[in-house]
């Protein structure tokens, strides 16, 4: 079981983990090594995800979800392949973990009280006399 939250896991055997030849510079390896990980994880079909959290989810993987509800993960950031699992693993659990914290209520607009608008008058009116006596000599009779 992975651990996105305290409420919420998944289990390892719906992630589906195939390993590819990575892109890049990579010296003689570049060409006999997979150390690329694809990393595809249904969200649609997940019976660990709550409906609300699968839609957030799907909403926030953007390109990396395919038509058919699936989301895939390239690492090859790392050069074994080991590391480039733990890190596909990783954006994974930080796209879930962001899906199932709800968003905030939406605002509510409030208006200024009356007394609000009183004091915030009278202190315009009060800066206006001051800047108004910057402007006019005083004479000494």
């Amino acid at each position: 079981m992975i651990e996105i939250t305290p409420t919420l896991s998944i289990d390892e055997r719906e992630i589906v983990e195939d390993f590819v030849r990575s892109s890049g510079p990579g010296g003689q390896n570049v060409n006999k090594l997979s150390t690329a990980v694809q990393l595809r994880f249904d969200i649609r079909t997940s019976p660990s995800l709550p409906n609300e959290v699968a839609i957030r989810a799907q909403r926030l993987a953007g390109r990396k979800l395919t038509q058919d509800g699936v989301v895939v993960i390239l690492a090859q950031r790392f050069r074994t392949q080991e590391r480039n699992r733990e890190d596909a693993r990783e954006r994974l659990v930080a796209l879930l973990r962001e899906a199932a914290t709800p968003p905030p209520p939406p605002r509510k607009a409030t208006k200024p009280s009356k007394a609000a608008k009183a004091r915030r008058l009278e202190s315009k009116s009060r800066r206006s006399n001051v800047k108004s006596l910057r402007g006019s000599k005083i004479s000494m009779d």
